[in-house]
């Protein structure tokens, strides 16, 4: 019955967000890009906190004060389908994601996930796939925060699987930092639990920024595997305060 209600939920809020889009675009059109960036990141966030509570959602929020002013690009393991609301209602600034294909199909989401410079990534399509990566390094270029799970899909568990090391290219190309983000326990709130939605408890840590700028080609070739101890070791440690 919980379920039922939380997908009634969603599907009125976002017929609700779609009635957003007209004063979105007028703000767009007469008035400055700066104001219409503020109203997206006010609905991004409102959208994002109204899915974690629809679903009872706990969320516990470590290192928020890590997030650079400047855009970055936000590494994260892949626990569940809640990490990127988990993620967006705790931004200060307009944040894209690496997506998969299929979300662009999504009504009204997808309106939504564009304005915000979402990239929809064809992982079947190498070609397209490097397209898609160009497009994802212009926007942070540009000044817009962007998130990626190397993994590429989600691990329905606090066991993180191998990273794809070509995802780090992002933030390379960009000259952009990167912010390591582990995502603890958002799975038991739907993926652990059969596909029925479930109050959990999770966490979200956010690691100090690491700057790409003054690194070796070498060092930046490991990036990858820097970033995934970093999250290893947070898993790790929750995993250890669970168990003590």
């Amino acid at each position: 019955m919980r379920t039922i209600y939380f997908y009634i939920l969603i599907i009125t809020n976002l017929i609700w967000i779609n009635f957003k889009k007209p004063k979105f675009n007028r703000i767009k059109t007469k008035k400055s890009l700066k104001e219409a960036e503020i109203y997206l990141l006010d609905v991004a966030t409102n959208w994002a906190k109204f899915v974690l509570k629809a679903a009872n959602l706990n969320l516990t929020v470590i290192g928020r004060s890590n997030i650079p002013k400047e855009a970055c690009l936000f590494v994260g393991n892949h626990q569940s389908d809640f990490d990127i609301p988990v993620i967006l209602s705790n931004m200060n600034n307009i944040t894209g994601a690496v997506a998969k294909k299929s979300m662009i199909k999504i009504p009204i989401l997808s309106y939504w996930m564009k304005q915000i410079h979402c990239v929809f990534m064809d992982r079947e399509n190498p070609r397209q796939a490097l397209k898609d990566i160009a497009q994802g390094v212009e926007y942070l270029k540009n000044g817009y925060s962007m998130l990626i799970f190397p993994e590429g899909t989600r691990s329905r568990s606090n066991t993180m699987g191998e990273f794809k090391k070509g995802s780090m290219r992002l933030a390379i190309k960009a000259g952009v930092p990167i912010v390591p983000v582990t995502f603890f326990d958002t799975y038991k709130a739907f993926e652990g639990n059969n596909g029925k939605i479930k109050k959990a408890n999770a966490k979200l840590v956010f690691d100090k920024p690491i700057y790409l700028d003054s690194m070796t080609k070498e060092e930046k070739a490991n990036i990858s595997d820097v970033v995934k101890n970093i999250i290893q070791d947070n898993l790790n440690k929750e995993n250890g305060e669970r168990s003590s």
